[in-house]
């Protein structure tokens, strides 16, 4: 299996072998039920589809609560699909042990949402730097954003103010220090992208 739905639990840190302390997120990592599998005959590809965390039935559509109720199982909160060439059956349960001897990993999740925000703390520029000769009233501004006279517009894509965070990002190469199967936890060196509790996808 290449990967696992799971939720970040939050931060900590660990002693290595040779006595430093180093800095780890603990990720609930499933288990994860297989709800649909994907054929080429069918579907046009190969795949399955996981799901994680649970929901309360009355908050479920019909359609989602038949396709539940297929694989057999309570309703569930997340969805998502891994590209996989092994075979899995409906029902199937997909747990945190499939990482045990894997080396690194990705994580994808959503990075925590700041509102608007402006160029300096949006972009890192670094303001104008000095507060006389009239420039008091403009110490985080953008300064120039585009031509006088000629193209006199300013280009798509131009670093300005504006909604900062809520973004998918994906951390790439995180080592697995540690798998605790009996908990369902997985701790990776390093940061993973959303607050407590959001949702993450780690893939192999």
């Amino acid at each position: 299996m290449p990967g696992l739905l799971g939720k970040k639990i939050g931060m900590t840190s660990v002693f290595s072998a040779d006595g430093k302390n180093v800095p780890c997120t603990v990720i609930e990592a499933g288990p994860c039920v297989v709800t649909q599998v994907k054929t080429v005959e069918k579907d046009g590809y190969k795949a399955v589809q996981l799901a994680f965390g649970e929901k309360k039935e009355k908050n479920t559509t019909k359609a989602m609560q038949g396709i539940f109720k297929k694989a057999g199982t309570t309703p569930k909160r997340h969805l998502a699909e891994f590209k996989f060439d092994e075979e899995l059956n409906l029902g199937d349960t997909v747990t945190v042990d499939i990482f045990n001897d894997t080396v690194f990993v990705d994580v994808v999740g959503t990075s925590k949402g700041k509102g608007f925000q402006g160029v300096v703390k949006r972009h890192g520029f670094g303001g104008v730097g000095q507060s006389t000769h009239g420039q008091d009233d403009r110490l985080r501004k953008p300064g120039s954003i585009g031509a006088c006279s000629y193209p006199a517009k300013v280009f798509k894509g131009m670093r300005m103010g504006g909604q900062m965070g809520g973004d998918r990002v994906t951390t790439q190469n995180l080592r697995v220090l540690k798998v605790i199967p009996e908990s369902n936890l997985l701790i990776v060196k390093g940061s993973v992208a959303g607050f407590n509790g959001s949702t993450v996808i780690i893939n192999k």
